[in-house]
């Protein structure tokens, strides 16, 4: 089954990302750090696990007697598969607003901003290679 097209909550795509950074954990261990950092009880974590497996978000393997869940997606597929239902949906398909708002209110580090001009010469390469 592969990821559903279906929304994600807030929380969904917290404990995606957790899972990205902390893979195969169980529920008891992602349950541990949601209680610690935003006191989201053990069963509502589970059932979002499980409404993330559903959905074709995660896996789950029985190691040792308990469920281990993994991301079927790397974070950073996953990130821009976010970014990329925001603009298209929110935003319409357009960065502009993206633009505005890091040249005006946006923490840009010294790394991000490597990053962004980076990311502008390929563009502008890519350009350039599909221009006859």
């Amino acid at each position: 089954m592969t990821a559903s097209s279906n929304p994600l909550g807030s929380t969904e795509i917290e404990v995606l990302r957790y899972l990205g950074d902390n893979s195969a954990c169980t529920v008891g261990e992602v349950a541990d750090y949601f209680a610690q950092t935003s006191g989201q009880a053990r069963t509502t974590i589970l059932t979002i696990m499980e409404r993330l497996r559903k959905k074709g978000h995660l896996s789950r393997k029985k190691v040792g007697g308990v469920y281990r869940y993994s991301p079927k997606v790397a974070k950073n597929d996953l990130l821009q598969r976010l970014v990329k239902t925001f603009v298209e949906t929110t935003l319409g398909g357009s960065v502009s607003p993206v633009v505005a708002y890091l040249s005006e209110d946006g923490p840009v580090s010294d790394e991000d901003l490597d990053q962004l001009k980076k990311l502008v010469r390929d563009l502008e390469s890519r350009r350039e290679e599909e221009t006859p």
